[in-house]
């Protein structure tokens, strides 16, 4: 690892933080593995970056989306090239499994790939004048300099579904990832930069509390691409409001399957241990929870006991591994005092419940059954390989569980009823919906994006993306 990565990257020059100040950066799936002190950045450098940002502006937003993507599409063969550089890091970094790694490189390929292909088609329309002899069109134009705040479960993934479509857009960007995800970032920081994106385009601040801050406070920012948990969002959109910043927030999810009585069971089992326990449940999209219908829960139970059971807990790096650490020790300690509450609320666990043995920030996967719907593991977000069953009596009562919470990232309903199916899309209070299949996610192309307090502003990886990046312009020319 080149040392440069260690500080920020502001008007095309690596530079150390003008606090002096750093943070170290440890391997969750090994906590004796440093692999730096990173910079710890504030007010200064967050200054110094929209000055760079705002500099570069003009000329970038001249150079129009066609030519823009061009400089995407040789972004993604660096990417490409660099794959398992990138993997490595990730998982290193952030202690998810090397094959999870793998594919969100993978995902961060398709989504270059989708949003370079949008510069052909970053369109407005022609419309009938008035008057005669006169023309009349729209047009999108880039709303400026953007903050793009991102968080640690997918650190190239999620940056990549807002870096690229900012910098397509005509928008310049101060990149702000999470401080337990520093190395990707600048990785990602170096690919834009080799791939010839012009200097002061994209600028990378690295820390936390203070630099995100100052980025959202900072008057030459015209926007704030947000991807994290709900009191930030929050804090956030209520800081720009004056100002009327314009806001794009993804934040928390309590995601459920529901598995009626006509269920494959085997697939449902299936899907609900990869929702729930890929990525070690740290996923906005995590199954957390799964509604199961009395009629099928104890044959549902058996089976799902057995599949948990028979996961192996380990380090990113772990071949044999079927799930990895969580991010970090506070995290882990959320995990398992989460899984205390529960059990005072009068759930039980059958899986797991605890600290997996290792030097490492690991948690054995764990389901808790009889769930009350209404308990707060059932209701407010862990984030972590703990996953809750909860009883229902039918899809009405299974429909109202689901919906019972403050968030909608994800609904997933398992019936082999097709008017079930269809009704179940309607009425799921979430913007990513399944059937029969895992509840995490979408495609590259698809509106990522969630529903209540899971979402505020347009969705990302999807052609709705440029309602954030872009605002429209109306013309009429006479002539």
């Amino acid at each position: 690892m080149g040392s440069r990565y260690l500080l920020n990257h502001i008007g095309g020059e690596w530079r150390a933080p003008e606090s002096g100040q750093t943070r170290p950066n440890l391997n969750p799936g090994d906590l004796s593995d440093h692999l730096g002190d990173f910079a710890e950045s504030g007010g200064a450098d967050v200054e110094l970056a929209v000055e760079a940002a705002t500099a570069a502006m003009p000329a970038w937003k001249a150079l129009g989306p066609i030519r823009r993507a061009e400089y995407l599409r040789a972004a993604e063969r660096l990417l490409e090239d660099r794959a398992e550089d990138f993997a490595q890091a990730i998982t290193r970094e952030q202690g998810k499994l090397l094959k999870e790694a793998r594919g969100e490189v993978r995902r961060a390929l398709a989504i270059l790939d989708f949003t370079a292909g949008e510069g052909r088609r970053l369109k407005g329309e022609t419309l009938p004048a008035e008057e005669p002899r006169t023309f009349s069109y729209t047009f999108r134009a880039p709303i400026g300099v953007v903050g793009l705040i991102t968080p640690w479960n997918f650190p190239l993934a999620i940056p990549m579904w807002k870096v690229a479509p900012a910098l397509l857009a005509g928008c310049a960007a101060v990149f702000k990832p999470s401080p337990l995800t520093p190395l990707t970032a600048a990785m990602l920081t170096e690919v834009f930069a080799d791939a010839g994106v012009p200097a002061g385009v994209l600028n990378l601040v690295q820390g936390d509390i203070a630099a995100g801050e100052a980025l959202v406070a900072h008057e030459g920012v015209a926007g704030i691409s947000f991807t994290g948990s709900l009191p930030v969002g929050l804090a956030i959109h209520q800081a720009g409001a004056p100002r009327l910043l314009r806001t794009q927030l993804e934040l928390g999810g309590k995601n459920a399957v529901l598995v009626l009585k006509d269920a494959d069971l085997d697939k449902a089992v299936k899907a609900t241990v990869f929702g729930a326990f890929g990525q070690s449940g740290q996923r906005c999209s995590a199954t957390s929870r799964v509604v199961v219908d009395v009629a099928v829960k104890e044959e549902f139970l058996e089976r799902l006991v057995e599949q948990v059971g028979a996961l192996r807990v380990g380090s990113g790096a772990d071949e044999e591994a079927s799930i990895g650490p969580v991010v970090d020790e506070a995290r882990m300690h959320a995990c398992l005092e989460a899984v205390k509450t529960a059990q005072e609320s009068g759930a039980k666990v059958v899986v797991g419940g605890g600290r997996a043995p290792g030097n490492g920030c690991f948690v054995q996967p764990t389901v808790l059954r009889d769930v009350p719907w209404n308990s707060e593991i059932a209701q407010e977000e862990i984030f972590g390989p703990v996953l809750s069953v909860i009883d229902c009596d039918g899809f009405d009562d299974a429909m109202r569980i689901s919906n019972s919470v403050r968030y909608g990232m994800s609904g997933t309903v398992f019936t082999q009823d097709p008017a079930t199916i269809f009704e179940a899309l309607e009425r799921f209070e979430a913007g990513m919906l399944h059937v029969n299949r895992p509840g995490v996610g979408a495609y590259a192309h698809l509106p990522h994006m969630g529903a209540k307090l899971s979402q505020f502003g347009p969705p990302e990886c999807s052609p709705q993306v440029w309602d954030f990046y872009t605002e429209w312009r109306s013309a009429c020319i006479s002539y």
